[in-house]
């Protein structure tokens, strides 16, 4: 199985698609099998849950994520768990032993660090 999750500085980001990086890990047998971080490839409508499916992603993990990001996800049969804030390590060993809980979804308009499309009044261009 392999998850990805929205990482900024250690955390896990408010922001699926504007994060700086993400964490994927590969895990087998309830063992971290490998662990990689890589940067966000960019942010443009429906090209992250895409790149994901071709990585062989099968959860996405972050705070939140916009509605086509939420829509394109359950097409793509990945499934997306939000609301989640914490340092990633400690969200990994969550996930593994099934106690990883979604909460409410943290994205709002206008939030993340400026990676990829830029939103100036709430709207993605």
């Amino acid at each position: 199985m392999k998850i990805a999750i929205a990482t900024d500085s250690g955390d896990v980001s408010e922001h699926f698609g504007r994060c700086p990086e993400f964490t994927v890990v590969e895990i087998e047998d309830n063992k971290v099998i490998k662990k990689e971080i890589i940067k966000n490839p960019g942010h443009a409508t429906g090209f992250l849950p895409k790149f994901f499916k071709e990585k062989k992603v099968n959860y996405v993990i972050a705070g939140g994520a916009g509605f086509r990001a939420q829509q394109l996800f359950e097409e793509f049969e990945i499934k997306l768990i939000m609301g989640v804030q914490g340092e990633i390590d400690d969200i990994i060993n969550d996930f593994i032993k099934g106690e990883l809980k979604q909460g409410e979804d943290l994205c709002k308009p206008g939030k993340g660090k400026g990676y990829g499309i830029k939103k100036e009044d709430g709207h993605e261009e």
